[in-house]
């Protein structure tokens, strides 16, 4: 049977405007709604649902369809459905009214990650719908507090619930996605994540003299922060070249990307025309919290800044908090870490049958296709259910724009319509043949 795609694509459009009107901003989160909106369209096709509170107004929803296993273990699906606060002063469309303007679907999670979530959700309904013969179990788990950490998430449902993880054999999650150029040359790039970039985040401390703000300070702990915080600012940190990093770039030049990789000045302006390449080739930091005094009229001896960092898999968090002080090179400036322990980075297998089922996909929908693996500049779910034995993909099935991956957690997040519509399909075709009875995959 044929699938009539205007008509999915009409459909899934409705489903994720009003998955985005719900707001799932954490805090607090309060994703049971969520959860019972996607749960109750997977239910009135008759798939077998269960929702599970994790906490007050919290629940996950899963959904399974039954395969006969004779492909092994289960596909799932997974994807959260908390989003990042959004201050409506900084829209030009309001963050939850998800207004469709010029092509382009605005709202709050419309590209992290609620829009990939409709995809995985019709990739289950349209499994169903068309009577698909399974090899193997096709899970859907939409997941609340990703953004806060996971505590009420997949980290609290692999503890409290390991049974939703037994026989699952690998999972697609967020994580990378395609992109439209590389370096000013028109590409379908399209990057699967088998690992992701370990979080270190510091905590920066000055200390100084505290004194009454009438008087010239003596020795200000701001000042000595603010001094601190703009040598790291203008601290260069070129590529840092890893075994992963350096096949990256084989990879790149092999699809006629990149030129000569023996010019390394060449190799690093290709990389610096997007600050996501960048973050994919080196360790980043970012100030994101500055606290010091609590009235205007007291000189305060302290003053501390928190700072995101995210390290290359491979690299070491002790040395990374060492070569942060040096740079620094203030005694009376502390460094550390602000989580001092740090579960290991673990790498999912690149020689999968899901690598080489979302390549075919991929160069059959574009035939200059480029397909690379690649590390995750973000933290996802994916990082707890990777260290379970089970290989874990981000995949994001769209040609996302540089304006469209600013959306991040950004004012005016939007995804495209025609992101939408080219996610359902192939995702829906990843899945199609990754989970169907062998006999029936081709088609």
């Amino acid at each position: 049977m044929s699938i009539d795609w205007p008509a999915v694509h009409s459909e899934a459009l409705d489903v994720l405007r009003q998955y985005l009107k719900i707001d799932t901003s954490n805090p607090p989160g309060n994703e049971a709604a969520a959860a019972r909106y996607l749960g109750g369209l997977l239910a009135v096709e008759g798939i077998e649902c269960e929702f599970i509170q994790t906490a007050p107004g919290r629940e996950a929803i899963v959904g399974r369809l039954r395969g006969d296993g004779s492909r092994g273990g289960a596909l799932m699906l997974a994807n959260h459905l908390d989003t990042v606060p959004a201050d409506p002063t900084g829209w030009t469309s309001p963050p939850f009214e998800a207004e469709v303007r010029a092509g382009r679907v605005y709202g709050r999670g419309a590209v992290d990650m609620k829009g990939t979530g409709v995809m995985h959700l019709f990739a289950v309904l349209l499994a169903k719908r068309h009577g698909l013969r399974l090899a193997r179990d096709l899970i859907f788990l939409a997941a609340p507090d990703e953004e806060l950490g996971s505590g009420w998430g997949i980290e609290w449902l692999i503890r409290e619930r390991p049974d939703l993880f037994d026989g699952v054999a690998f999972t697609l999650n967020e994580g990378a996605s395609g992109v439209p150029e590389f370096a000013g040359r028109s590409a379908h790039l399209f990057e699967v994540a088998i690992s992701e970039k370990e979080l270190a985040p510091l905590r920066i401390v000055a200390t100084g003299v505290a004194g009454h703000g009438s008087k010239p300070a003596r020795d200000s702990a701001t000042v000595r922060l603010l001094d601190a915080l703009n040598r790291l600012r203008r601290w260069q940190r070129g590529i840092t070249y890893t075994p992963e990093t350096r096949a990256y770039l084989d990879r790149l030049q092999a699809a006629g990307l990149l030129d000569d990789l023996s010019d390394r000045a060449g190799v690093e302006a290709a990389i610096s025309a997007s600050p996501d390449t960048v973050a994919a080739f080196t360790n980043t930091l970012n100030v994101t919290v500055l606290r010091a005094g609590s009235q205007s009229n007291v000189i305060p001896g302290r003053a501390e800044a928190l700072v995101d960092c995210r390290l290359l898999p491979g690299q070491s968090r002790d040395a990374w908090v060492a070569e942060v002080a040096a740079v620094i090179g203030d005694p009376l400036v502390q460094v550390s870490l602000e989580y001092p322990s740090s579960a290991p980075v673990v790498v999912s297998p690149w020689d999968t049958e899901v690598s080489r089922v979302i390549t075919q996909v991929l160069t059959e929908t574009f035939e200059d296709a480029v397909v690379l693996p690649s590390s995750s500049i973000v933290g996802t779910d994916n990082r707890f259910i990777r260290p379970l034995g089970i290989p874990a993909y981000g995949f994001i099935p769209c040609l996302l724009s540089q304006e469209e991956r600013d959306g991040f957690h950004a004012h005016d997040e939007f995804l495209t319509v025609e992101n939408l519509n080219l996610g359902v399909e192939v995702m829906y075709e990843v899945v199609r043949r990754l989970c169907e009875v062998q006999s029936s995959v081709a088609r």
